[in-house]
């Protein structure tokens, strides 16, 4: 089995494959490193056909804190593995570099992902916080401990929601925009109540529930499960699911525009946790 830097790969029932982001000390923010080790992960499972359904973890204590902001989590220099996108243009300077780069690692991987051909489950603990919303989101399923909080912050710091946005989807227009707004964590129960999660367990249980639900799921014909997740997924396209987060992501990018001229960084700096105030310039 092939090893990577940022995640665990398991095998921890027959048909089933968890992967785990594993950057624990970094509440499992999502580095560039990560990004790619994921979509690796990924692919090696979908390609995998005695695996029919994918598990999504994080390492205690959190499922993921989002974006890595800091210094040394950022993308400075490019993309620096294997684009999977070829799109180019993520050495160039300024908003041309910075649009290829995030619709390369956020919008792009994310549509991926939640394409991928077989069920997938989000297994959600802790802090589900902006970047690790948008993992959650693009996996099929998400059972949540009951514990577990998510959020969306970025209003705070300028900007109009991450970059996958499908709020008004996951919990309908108006809580959309009042997560949005507020910036309110929610819990468990409160995003269970909306939709956005199919189930709710006390923490000591999650990973045997998550596990429970897949090998029921694993039962099922794969052809059968790969189809009727298409189905979905066509009729939230055929919605305009799609062109609303294009739509969207060109709006985050006009924020970031904003920021850069304001603030001479692409965030607003009041909105940024004091441990990374400094360091998320260009």
């Amino acid at each position: 089995m092939v090893s990577y830097e940022t995640i665990l790969v398991e095998r921890p029932a027959e048909h089933v494959a968890r992967i785990v982001m594993n950057r624990p000390d970094a509440r499992n923010a999502q580095n560039l490193q990560m990004t790619y080790d994921l979509n690796a992960a990924f692919d090696a499972a979908s390609y995998d056909d005695s695996v029919k359904v994918i598990i999504l973890a994080g390492a205690e204590p959190h499922f993921s804190a989002g974006h890595d902001l800091r210094a040394s989590g950022k993308d400075h220099a490019g993309v620096d593995f294997p684009a999977v996108f070829g799109w180019g243009g993520f050495d160039e300077p300024n908003a041309h570099g910075r649009f290829a780069r995030e619709q390369e690692i956020y919008l792009q991987m994310t549509r991926r992902w939640r394409n991928l051909p077989k069920p997938t489950i989000a297994e959600v603990q802790g802090r589900c916080i902006a970047g690790g919303l948008m993992l959650a989101w693009a996996m099929d399923m998400i059972v949540a401990s009951d514990d577990a909080q998510f959020c969306d912050p970025v209003v705070a710091m300028g900007v109009c929601g991450v970059e996958w946005f499908v709020h008004p989807w996951e919990v309908g227009a108006r809580k959309a925009k009042e997560f949005l707004f507020t910036a309110d964590a929610w819990s468990a129960d409160e995003a269970h109540r909306l939709g956005m999660v199919n189930h709710v367990v006390p923490r000591a249980e999650l990973s045997a529930f998550v596990l429970d639900l897949a090998g029921r799921i694993a039962a099922k014909p794969s052809f059968a499960l790969k189809l009727s997740k298409e189905a979905v997924n066509r009729s939230l396209d055929i919605m305009g699911q799609q062109s609303a987060i294009d739509q969207a992501f060109a709006l985050h990018h006009l924020c970031h525009a904003h920021n850069l001229q304001e603030f001479k960084m692409i965030v607003d700096p009041a909105g940024l946790h004091p441990s990374v105030k400094q360091k998320a310039s260009v």
